[in-house]
């Protein structure tokens, strides 16, 4: 049985699809407010690896992230630190089952997750 966890700051379209695909298959999930929990620096490492780096985590197409210092660093630890005070800059929904992980919508990856 899987276990899944969505990460999100705010509720947008993506976060919603990610949430249907998981209840229309009557998949338990759990829904994680990144507002309310800062992911560590474990996760946020974790959710690194599966971007394709740090700097691939932040969330480009926000003008809030375009604004913030972040967005034109480029020592990974820094971002980092930056990513765990400030959970807004990273894309969503990210997706977790263990320890592995989709940034945004991926649905045919979560099928394969369902079907091993």
């Amino acid at each position: 049985m899987p276990n899944i966890q969505i990460y999100y700051v705010k509720r947008s379209f993506d976060v919603q699809k990610a949430e249907r695909f998981f209840k229309e298959r009557r998949i338990p999930f759990q829904s994680v407010d990144m507002k309310r929990h800062a992911p560590g620096r474990r996760e946020v490492e974790l959710f690194a690896r599966a971007a394709g780096g740090i700097a691939q985590l932040l969330d480009r197409t926000s003008q809030k992230v375009l604004s913030h210092p972040a967005a034109y660093m480029r020592d990974e630890s820094a971002i980092a630190d930056e990513i765990m005070a400030d959970p807004s800059l990273i894309k969503a929904p990210i997706v977790r089952n263990g320890q592995k992980v989709t940034i945004g919508v991926h649905e045919d990856v979560w099928s394969a997750w369902l079907s091993a």
